[in-house]
């Protein structure tokens, strides 16, 4: 006798291939869900970087503001009454200490009006040039960032990262990568057509 009626093997003369394709759709089907699950396997982990201030900080969105220019006018040069905001290894988050050394900043900023600042992200030793490239920009932003917040004009206010390119000191102790560590603000005259523009 010969093959039953339901018997659909795929490659039978004369038979329906309804079976082939419903086995084609379940490889696809299979084949899919493989892909799904490898697209969404999670990467392996990174080096946190924090950008983001802390709470305090951050209470209040910055606003959006173009940069001053690095190009128009004189050289930045540190002044007395600007001083330098630590940041701990590896982050970009201000700290306590950073916070009250940026008001006081943005205060000198804002009660003269003639300068432009500079922001310059610095950072210690430790770590490839690219990363600590990065992670100096990131430290200028969140400076930057918070005196905008503190009602700086945006536009008196450029950022620099430095990386690890001009250290304070050069000895490998705890001490000099701490100095190193540094959101630099620096001051010049603003330029004619900027400061009249305001």
């Amino acid at each position: 006798m010969g093959p039953a009626s339901n018997d659909r093997r795929p490659g039978r003369a004369g038979e329906s291939r309804e079976g082939f394709s419903g086995a084609r759709a379940g490889l696809a089907l299979a084949a899919a869900a493989l892909l799904t699950a490898c697209a969404t396997t999670k990467p392996a982990a990174k080096r946190p970087e924090p950008t983001k201030a802390p709470a305090a900080a951050s209470a209040a969105p910055a606003p959006a503001a173009t940069e001053a220019s690095l190009e128009v006018g004189g050289d930045f040069a540190a002044r007395a009454d600007l001083k330098n905001a630590p940041f701990d290894y590896d982050s970009a988050e201000l700290s306590g200490g950073a916070l009250a050394i940026l008001k006081a900043n943005a205060a000198v900023v804002k009660a003269n009006a003639g300068i432009e600042v500079l922001v310059a992200g610095n950072c210690d030793e430790r770590g490839t040039t690219a990363y600590n490239l990065a992670l100096g920009q990131r430290r200028a932003k969140a400076v930057r960032d918070y005196y905008i917040r503190l009602g700086v004009d945006g536009a008196r206010v450029a950022t620099i990262s430095y990386g690890k390119e001009r250290p304070l000191c050069s000895e490998s102790t705890a001490a000099c990568w701490s100095r190193n560590r540094r959101g630099e603000t620096l001051a010049r005259a603003r330029a004619p057509s900027s400061a009249s523009a305001r």
